[in-house]
């Protein structure tokens, strides 16, 4: 295309001379003929930036699954078109794990869904052993997407001689062969500092907000659980256009928290509260009571990660929770979905977006702005 640029005003100048045009001073037309055939002759077109195909038309990508959440990332595939990968994931009657890729992929950007969820040392181990895998039969460039990530709780030295897991877990997918990594919603914003390869930090946000302005609550007040996630629902009742309320809570041995008072008036208004993790559910029910004792009309939750142990799903079954909304970072158990309480968002369609960028070099940040 610059070639015929350059042609074209070459041509122009020539004709510009032959009819004598004004601010002619190089001399008669003829003299200058040559110089522009020259400069045309001479001048190289600009490399054509490729545009960015269709993935499924890309033999330079592949997307890999391993146990954890198969349907997710089957979805993922379906949004940018692309299958889930070929590969064997086997067990040994010991619990040891053996995969092997049924697919070559030499020189091959390949990304691998495997969030750490229950069993969480089972499906780690699965990610460590299949980034090994890819690593080795030269994959070009191997990100971990883990929509989920355990140990992000264990992020810090919070009581004396504690492991700081959330920094080890960094170290292990590094030296497996891991060379990015794709979070959502991350515990804490921080761990992202624990890794010395590129790290992009999604957020359901986009997802969960959609849902919540089409319930259209009125007199909404989005509250945080606990001082540690203010940020979170800060940003959250910006988009929704709603005030914010915090609760004050004082945790006592691990999963047992007891609520000590709300911040802000939450009397007669709909309350959303948000949070990252659910776990046993402990938090939140007594935090929905917190908020029904100071006036609430009625209590909304969603969550990033549904990760429902132990007592959870009876728990929210059994409270006075309107409406519990999570996304499928983490598959739920069959009790759960048979929950009328708990709806799940798929968060398939914005993983894959950031998959399809990261893998075309194009901005992440623009599917928040």
């Amino acid at each position: 295309m610059e070639t015929a640029t350059v042609t074209v005003t070459a041509e122009e100048k020539h004709q510009g001379s032959a009819s004598g045009a004004p601010g002619d001073g190089a001399g008669p037309a003829q003299a200058r003929v040559p110089e522009a055939a020259a400069s045309a002759k001479e001048a190289k077109p600009a490399p054509e930036r490729k545009k960015p195909g269709r993935l499924s038309e890309d033999k330079r990508f592949k997307l890999f699954s391993g146990t954890a959440n198969p349907e997710l990332a089957r979805k993922i595939g379906e949004h940018i078109g692309v299958p889930v990968g070929e590969a064997k994931l086997q067990r040994f009657a010991d619990g040891e794990v053996y995969f092997q890729l049924l697919e070559n992929v030499r020189g091959v950007d390949v990304f691998v869904v495997q969030p750490t969820c229950y069993p969480v040392d089972q499906h780690l181990v699965e990610l460590l052993v299949m980034i090994d895998a890819l690593k080795r039969a030269s994959a070009a460039r191997i990100t971990a997407v883990m929509p989920y990530y355990g140990y992000a709780r264990q992020d810090r030295k919070d009581r004396p001689r504690v492991a700081i897991s959330a920094k080890l877990i960094a170290d292990l997918l590094t030296t497996a062969g891991a060379n990015r990594a794709l979070f959502l919603d991350l515990h804490a914003a921080q761990i992202q500092g624990f890794f010395n390869i590129p790290v992009d930090h999604l957020f359901a946000s986009p997802v969960l907000v959609d849902h919540f302005r089409g319930l259209r609550l009125p007199n909404l007040t989005v509250v945080s659980p606990d001082a540690g996630g203010v940020e979170r629902a800060r940003f959250f009742a910006q988009k929704v256009g709603a005030p914010l309320a915090i609760v004050d809570k004082r945790r006592t041995e691990l999963n047992v928290a007891e609520v000590m008072h709300v911040v802000g008036d939450v009397s007669g208004q709909n309350c959303l509260i948000i949070d990252d993790i659910i776990d046993t559910a402990g938090t939140l029910v007594k935090t929905v009571d917190a908020l029904y004792a100071s006036g609430a009309a009625a209590v909304y939750a969603c969550a990033s990660h549904a990760v429902l142990s132990g007592p959870a799903i009876d728990r929210i079954a059994n409270s006075r929770l309107q409406q519990v909304v999570v996304t499928d970072t983490i598959p739920l158990r069959e009790a759960a979905l048979k929950v009328e309480k708990i709806k799940v968002l798929s968060i398939a369609g914005l993983v894959g977006t950031a998959i399809e960028n990261i893998h075309k070099e194009t901005s992440i940040s623009s599917l928040f702005s």
